[in-house]
């Protein structure tokens, strides 16, 4: 039996990509393996799938060209990122904060942080769904990967810093 309600091709549009550190390819490469091992997401009033989407920027706005499994195109999904800018802005301050607590920091402060950190995410991924509802039902681990991968558009790698 043929999934129908699944990605079963996850692409990232290169031209939409930063610069990226090796750990920032890592992070994009895990968070496509995990949509495509476990995701739901159907179109609505579309065909089923599985789809294949294409995920990009243009200018401010998120681009989502779902099509078929076999390449034939079915709609492309547009949503502003305006919104996001304020949760991507914190999720990356906190992130890089508990990189830094887990080098210096107790056990107790590393856990809290990591709380703030997931429940920035949590909201981002809520954003994200309900940015989506009159397109796509998603479950919601589909929706926090597809933010994650939406930072990954987002994310600059960091400087280095003379001493």
């Amino acid at each position: 039996m043929i999934e129908t309600r699944i990605i079963a091709e996850l692409v990232i549009d290169n031209d939409s990509l930063p610069p990226s550190s090796p750990e920032m390819v890592h992070e994009r490469r895990v968070a496509i393996f995990d949509i495509l091992e476990e995701n739901e997401f159907a179109l609505i009033d579309g065909p089923e799938g599985p789809y294949r989407v294409d995920l990009g920027m243009i200018e401010k706005r998120l681009k989502l060209g779902v099509s078929h499994i076999d390449g034939a195109p079915i709609k492309d999904v547009m949503v502003s990122m305006t919104a996001f800018r304020r949760v991507i802005k914190d999720y990356f301050m906190i992130c890089e904060s508990y990189h830094n607590a887990i080098r210096t920091a107790m056990p107790a402060q590393i856990e809290a942080i990591d709380m703030g950190r997931r429940g920035l995410h949590n909201e981002g991924s809520r954003m994200l769904s309900d940015a989506l509802r009159q397109h796509a039902e998603i479950d919601f681990q589909t929706s926090r990967r597809l933010f994650t991968l939406i930072c990954a558009l987002h994310r600059r790698p960091k400087r280095d810093v003379m001493s």
